[in-house]
């Protein structure tokens, strides 16, 4: 059950966690191996370029705060937290963090509507995210959504993000991976 404090919506913070999405709670749905995988070898590859930059993990609920909106829960399934937007010495405030991550990723599941996923992206840029990374495991694509626009990547491609300058990973290698 939503709790509405102040300006702001609050879940509990259980499985499955909720966010506000659409102006409607929306239970994030459990994932399958390969959609568990992929988040693995992402999160290890934006985890080893992160060093000394910042903050990544995976299911990090962030209290998202659009300006004049109210602010929600949102939980990406791996997120990147720069030292510049949260400094590394106050741990406190990443525990759960007020503000956008500086990169989001989504793995996008079977159940997942087109609009809840377009709310989503829109949702992070408007609040200060850099970059929502959209994975489809079905197309074996990705796309990165910046406020300049949207890029896609699929094998044969590296992918790259202007967020993190030096981060680069084998789309293709990525997706063989992510089935073994």
């Amino acid at each position: 059950m939503a709790v509405f404090a102040s300006n702001e919506i609050v879940f509990p913070d259980r499985k499955p966690y909720t966010e506000w999405v659409r102006g409607r709670p929306l239970k994030k749905m459990g994932a399958v191996y390969r959609h568990g995988r992929l988040q693995s070898l992402l999160a290890q590859a934006m985890s080893g370029w992160a060093r000394g930059r910042g903050r990544v993990a995976l299911e990090w609920r962030f209290r998202v705060n659009p300006p004049g909106e109210v602010i929600r829960p949102l939980v990406p399934d791996i997120a990147y937290l720069s030292y510049e937007t949260v400094a590394r010495e106050d741990a406190a405030a990443a525990q759960t963090p007020l503000g956008a991550p500086t990169v989001a990723v989504e793995v996008l599941s079977r159940g997942d509507l087109r609009a809840d996923v377009e709310d989503k992206i829109a949702t992070y840029l408007c609040a200060g995210s850099a970059a929502v990374v959209i994975v489809d495991s079905g197309t074996e694509t990705i796309a990165v959504h910046e406020r300049a626009g949207v890029s896609g990547f699929a094998a044969g491609m590296t992918l790259t993000l202007r967020a993190m300058p030096g981060f680069a990973l084998d789309v293709g290698e990525l997706f063989a991976q992510s089935l073994e």
